[in-house]
């Protein structure tokens, strides 16, 4: 049990040392023009990682039908949110389709 304690204590530590590391650097070093573009594009990135697999995957295979009900959904939620250019509606539109998907199966 100790040796757990003591390593959750090391990795807390680490993980405060890597941050504070960045803050620390961030205000004597000029980040590059190239590097600052670049980081504009990280949370697209991310996001689209995170949500593409769960629109196009179903059961560890990928399910292109119209049985995919998360595809569907999120389909409309694009076209909302293209339309709209507003994430409450857009949210509201995927959301509500999925449901309305989901209580026909």
């Amino acid at each position: 049990m100790t040796h757990l304690w003591l390593a959750m204590i090391l990795i807390g530590v680490l993980t405060f040392a890597t941050r504070i590391s960045f803050i620390l650097v961030v205000e004597r070093w000029q980040t590059p023009t190239l590097i600052r573009r670049a980081l504009r594009f990280v949370p697209v990135s991310v996001l689209t990682a995170i949500f593409v697999p769960e629109l196009l995957m179903s059961a560890g295979v990928i399910a292109l039908s119209w049985n995919n009900s998360r595809l569907l959904a999120g389909v409309v939620a694009m076209l909302v949110a293209w339309k709209t250019k507003n994430i409450i509606w857009t949210i509201v539109a995927g959301m509500g389709a999925l449901l309305l998907l989901l209580l026909r199966n």
